[in-house]
């Protein structure tokens, strides 16, 4: 390896290791910030209530510290908690009579996982299932407001043939009742009904219809920052706000500074439905009629049960998400009913297209396909839809794990993609041929650009050179890149899904951690690397490129290896097979005949410089 190689590889891992601590320092940063903030909150409450605001509610206890800012949770704890559990065949169904909702909801057909690098207590790769809401108390589907509203918190609860009946009385007259049915597709039918049984006319506070709490996956999410949070949807488009929003004013490694955000709202009686998701679950409510504005909070969460975590390690941060509906009066004897359908379950896009074609609500974009650069104006999300289809149609057809799905497609993509390939590489092999030709003119012409340019456009139609052929394929295998990028990063497919040692396809491929350095020795990516270099080496430079440019060039997949490194194991194989494919047709086509060849151009003569002394 010559020096310009040694060089650019020690400034890449030099960036790679200093990334990485970068990142370390702005979760510390983050998370003392948080705490900070959570505690002084939490006084601020504490002293509120010894000064008589909730002189009502003697015993009560905030469930959780920042669950609505000025609007906590109260639920009197003296009162034992009822709870209903009621399973079909998707899903079990945790009722509570604190809140009077859904507490928590553990999906049958999805394992919780645990990476390589954590451990549950008892030794155990698994803890159960995946399950939704679990980490907070605040359950989905609580109806929130002032203390005068919210009373004790208490519900009673009741088992109906398909569901649960909650029910509150509040001292005022108002009387609050809960229907909730369970149905098809991961979908809870819920019907609120606030009524008036005085009188009299009776005050509404804002209502917050509890959405439920984006959590992340296990203790090793290291997705949940970019792809979780909350998501809400205004009939036309969808709008996502993920936990960065309420990052601390840090300045750092691509991060700025500023001023932090407590809370996010939007909508303007037209949020059609409102999540909260991460990157393989979501709790989704879609009520019957638009909801008048959507709120989402910061929440700090416990640590996870039966997890073995490094001391000091720094609470993880939750995304609470709501339904807001205005205060309004309600008059004597009268009643408002608002009808929410709850989808409570995977990130699956068969389940939930079927799911917006039945509400006509379009519930697919939870998957959340099309934000962010991947989505490349709309083109990247077709072919993700694409492609995701094609991948569980493959894996139905020929039951084959997910891993051996991803590299068959890759196979299929490049046979797909061959005829460009190999236009591209005869016309760079033209454009070799044609190299001391193209010297010689630009020393002829050196003095006359814009005659130069003449002479070589000439020579290229003389020889049928296209030198923009090279381009196609790389513009067109762009949109498919961004597509596959996008799909794999969302595919609950591949969640848990084994390949050769990878064990799960959505997570890095932790091997180990490197001692001493709290390092992930990620093998894909490192496989990855190499197969991008040698491509690189075995491609042909452009000709008139500057030698220090094409050594650059050669040395720019290690750019790669930087940025995807800690990205999911599924992507890292993708790019690895679809790389040596790409070596493959390369050195095929290289021993190929090019039939539109000429039969070895050479240089003309009367092109050739005549040096001053032969003159």
């Amino acid at each position: 390896m010559d020096k310009t190689g040694i060089i650019i590889i020690s400034v890449c891992v030099v960036l790679l290791g200093f990334w990485f601590v970068e990142q370390n320092k702005i979760a510390r940063q983050q998370a003392l910030y948080e705490q900070t903030n959570q505690l002084a909150h939490a006084q601020s409450q504490l002293a509120a209530t010894n000064n008589g605001t909730a002189n009502d509610n003697t015993g009560a206890q905030a469930t959780s510290t920042s669950s609505l800012g000025s609007l906590p949770a109260v639920f009197n704890t003296n009162s034992p908690e009822q709870l209903i559990v009621i399973t079909n065949s998707y899903a079990r169904y945790t009722f509570t009579s604190r809140g009077g909702g859904l507490k928590q909801v553990e999906l049958l057909d999805y394992p919780q996982t645990i990476s390589a690098r954590w451990k549950t207590k008892d030794g155990a790769r698994t803890n159960g299932v995946a399950s939704l809401n679990s980490l907070v108390q605040v359950p989905s589907m609580a109806v929130l407001g002032d203390a005068s509203f919210v009373g004790d918190g208490n519900f009673v609860l009741a088992k109906t043939s398909d569901g649960v009946h909650a029910e509150k009385a509040f001292p005022n007259g108002l009387r609050l009742v809960k229907e909730f049915h369970l149905d098809s597709n991961y979908l809870v039918r819920a019907s609120i009904k606030l009524s008036n049984t005085t009188d009299q006319s009776v005050f509404v506070p804002v209502q917050h219809f509890i959405v439920g709490t984006s959590t992340p996956m296990d203790a090793d999410d290291i997705n949940y920052n970019v792809y979780g949070g909350a998501m809400w949807y205004d009939g036309a488009s969808a709008q996502v706000v993920n936990p960065g929003y309420f990052n601390t004013n840090t300045t750092s490694f691509f991060v700025f500074s500023r001023t932090p955000q407590t809370e996010y709202r939007a909508g303007n009686s037209n949020v059609v439905w409102a999540a909260s998701f991460n990157q393989f679950f979501a709790l989704a409510a879609m009520p019957k009629d638009p909801a008048d504005h959507l709120q989402a909070l910061p929440v700090t969460l416990p640590p996870f049960p039966n997890i073995e975590t490094t001391p000091g390690m720094p609470p993880a941060i939750g995304m609470q998400t709501a339904l807001v509906y205005p205060a309004q009066n309600l008059t004597a004897n009268s009643s408002i009913e608002r009808q929410i359908v709850l989808f409570a379950g995977p990130k699956e896009y068969r389940t939930l297209a079927r799911v917006g074609d039945e509400l006509h609500n379009r519930a697919d974009l939870v998957m959340n396909f099309g934000t962010g650069f991947s989505s490349f104006w709309g083109i990247g999300t077709f072919f993700a839809k694409l492609l995701l289809s094609g991948m569980n149609a493959l894996h139905d057809l020929t039951k084959i794990g997910y891993g051996w799905t991803i590299v068959l497609i890759t196979i299929l993509l490049r046979v797909l993609f061959w005829p460009l390939m190999a236009a591209s590489t005869r016309q760079m092999k033209r454009m070799q041929a044609l190299k001391p030709e193209m010297d010689a003119l630009k020393e002829k012409y050196k003095d006359d650009q814009t005659k130069y340019t003449q002479k070589q456009m000439e020579l290229w139609k003389k020889h049928g050179v296209n030198p923009m052929s090279g381009c196609w394929p790389m513009l067109l295998q762009m949109p498919v890149f961004m597509g596959f990028f996008t799909m794999i990063r969302s595919a609950i497919e591949l969640r848990g899904a084994h390949f050769l040692w990878v064990t799960d396809l959505s997570k890095p491929d932790t091997v180990f951690m490197l001692p001493g350095m709290n390092f992930p020795l990620n093998v894909m990516p490192l496989l990855m690397g190499g197969a991008m270099l040698w491509q690189s080496h075995l491609t042909p430079p452009s000709p008139g490129m500057d030698p220090s440019q094409q050594k650059i060039m050669r040395y720019m997949p290690l750019i790669f290896l930087v940025f995807l490194y800690n990205y999911s194991g599924g992507l890292a194989l993708y790019m690895t097979i679809s790389t040596l494919l790409s070596v493959l047709q390369t050195k095929i086509t290289k021993n190929l005949k090019d039939p539109a060849a000429k039969a070895g151009p050479t240089v003309n003569p009367a092109l050739t410089p005549v040096s001053k002394s032969k003159k």
